[in-house]
């Protein structure tokens, strides 16, 4: 079994995406035209938030944040900004690549994401930011951090790569729950385009104006440069993939959930432990499904022999990537026991009744 089938994902919406991309091919508009002002004020709208820029991809979309909040004097050289240490490394580029001090917090080892004390004890006076990173699909205590944030004049930004569509108990939306928010629209996420693309999201104009500049070589009119920018604008042609993906993108995360309540209700060997999350809320949309054991490697072999793919999000803790060995020393056991134990089985909306049991069965009696 395929753990992501991106071919089956993307031909539900064969008909619509041709329609979409020789639309494009005959409008002869490639660059910041009708599509990528459409999906901006679609996506902005989705989100609850006043502004959407569209950008290249992910990383981009949280390095122009951290670049625009320098410039507007928000942020400055050698700031921390703290982030949870099991993260995927671009959450961590983005702030090393903006000249900032990435401070790295251990997980709440239940949900995978921040913990709130180990929050508190790393704010020091250096601290001018928090990324939050909604990892594998389930939000972080947002409410709860904003409240930290703003008794510490602390930005808080999310890292929603993973967490489209995803609502907190009032009803808010990812990428409306803090200061900014990043998106990446890479295939494989539940929001996915056909190439690189990424977003941000804000609430704040002179934020969303700046992004858009420095985006934009530095430019906000042709020739002339503002600031030292960069080239990271969506295209059209990917906005116009969003824009027939992103009405599907509810019912898509639906089925996702109905396959996660499938996964907690139906596995239940004890060699396996299961992530925790209260399915009576809306707050995970599970672009990941992510156990956790033991024997890593005897499970591996055994779904091997069953013919079910799987993959392991993230094999190496970045403290242990070459990239970043100066931090080599750092004691992170949390961080260290889940990048040696998690596992992420198959979840996608294309995903059948049957195929959701033969990974049930497989799992229940290894």
């Amino acid at each position: 079994m395929t753990f992501l089938d991106l071919k089956k994902i993307n031909l539900v919406h064969q008909v619509e995406l041709e329609k979409a991309m020789k639309d494009v091919l005959e409008r002869g508009w490639f660059i910041r035209g009708q599509q990528v002002k459409l999906f901006e004020e679609r996506f902005a709208s989705y989100c609850g938030t006043q502004h959407c820029v569209g950008v290249a991809n992910g990383l981009d979309a949280l390095i122009l944040i951290f670049k625009a909040y320098l410039l507007m004097g928000r942020l400055k050289p050698g700031d921390e900004v703290l982030v949870q240490a099991n993260t995927y490394i671009a959450s961590i580029l983005a702030i090393s690549e903006s000249g900032l001090k990435p401070v790295f917090v251990e997980p709440d080892p239940s949900t995978f994401n921040l913990s709130l004390e180990q929050v508190k004890k790393a704010i020091s006076p250096q601290t001018k930011a928090i990324l939050a990173v909604h990892l594998y699909g389930k939000l972080n205590p947002m409410e709860e951090l904003a409240h930290l944030a703003a008794s510490n004049n602390l930005l808080l930004i999310e890292d929603c790569a993973q967490a489209h569509g995803a609502k907190n108990p009032q009803g808010k939306l990812a990428g409306n729950l803090g200061d900014a928010a990043g998106f990446s629209f890479y295939p494989g996420k539940n929001l996915g385009a056909l190439g690189d693309a990424g977003a941000v999201t804000t609430s704040d104009e002179e934020l969303a104006k700046t992004i858009s500049i420095l985006a934009n070589y530095g430019s906000e009119k042709k020739y002339y440069n503002l600031y030292k920018g960069m080239n990271s604008r969506l295209d059209e042609l990917q906005a116009a993939i969003l824009n027939v993906k992103l009405n599907y993108l509810n019912s898509e995360n639906n089925r996702r959930v109905e396959i996660a309540k499938q996964y907690s209700k139906s596995i239940s060997n004890p060699k396996i432990t299961l992530p925790s999350w209260d399915s009576s809320l809306e707050d995970h949309v599970f672009h990941l499904y992510v156990i956790q054991t033991q024997d890593r490697e005897a499970l591996m072999s055994y779904l091997e022999t069953k013919g079910i793919q799987f993959l392991i999000h993230y094999p190496v803790p970045f403290h242990h990537q070459n990239a970043y060995k100066e931090y080599r020393h750092l004691s992170l056991p949390i961080t260290e026991h889940m990048h040696q134990h998690n596992l992420s089985i198959p979840i996608s909306p294309v995903m059948t009744d049957q195929e959701v049991q033969e990974v049930v069965e497989a799992l229940n009696h290894y």
